[in-house]
């Protein structure tokens, strides 16, 4: 599983472009769900963002996090984060697992997240979204887990 979390002033998801689901302060996470995940990840990689201190204390010092400043989080599905750029031009997304084990995935990351008392609005899996982000710092971290290495 991998995570691109942005801390955010601001983000919103325009969905079909029809309904926007939007956010202050927070994390943007953008996921991507290969083969391999189980749900124990999306369980440890909930907890890690809900943990995560990447928000700045009363010292400017990055101490403090989503849990600590109750701040939200929109979580927003993104098979092309398993692109493939190694042969040509063309990414393929061979790795990107497919919807029948990417969605239940999906779905239990934002359910857990949730059980920890995160603020959470999504995406739509599969649909046609505009992202809108107002990355604040700016400060982008990717997770993967299992940890590559």
């Amino acid at each position: 599983m991998r995570l691109i979390i942005q801390r955010v002033l601001s983000g919103a998801v325009t969905i079909n472009q029809g309904e926007r689901r939007a956010i202050g302060p927070g994390f943007v996470i953008l996921i991507g769900i290969t083969h391999s995940d189980t749900p124990e990840d999306a369980k440890i990689l909930a907890e890690k963002c809900a943990k995560l201190r990447i928000f700045e204390d009363e010292n400017r010092k990055m101490n403090r996090s989503l849990l600590d400043t109750h701040k939200t989080a929109l979580v927003i599905s993104q098979f092309t984060l398993y692109a493939n750029t190694k042969r040509g031009c063309r990414p393929d997304f061979i790795q990107a697992a497919r919807p029948e084990i990417a969605i239940p995935l999906y779905e239990l990351f934002i359910r857990e997240l949730s059980a920890l008392g995160i603020a959470v609005k999504t995406g739509e899996f599969g649909a046609d979204m505009l992202v809108e982000i107002m990355n604040d710092g700016p400060v982008t971290i990717t997770l993967d887990y299992p940890p590559i290495n």
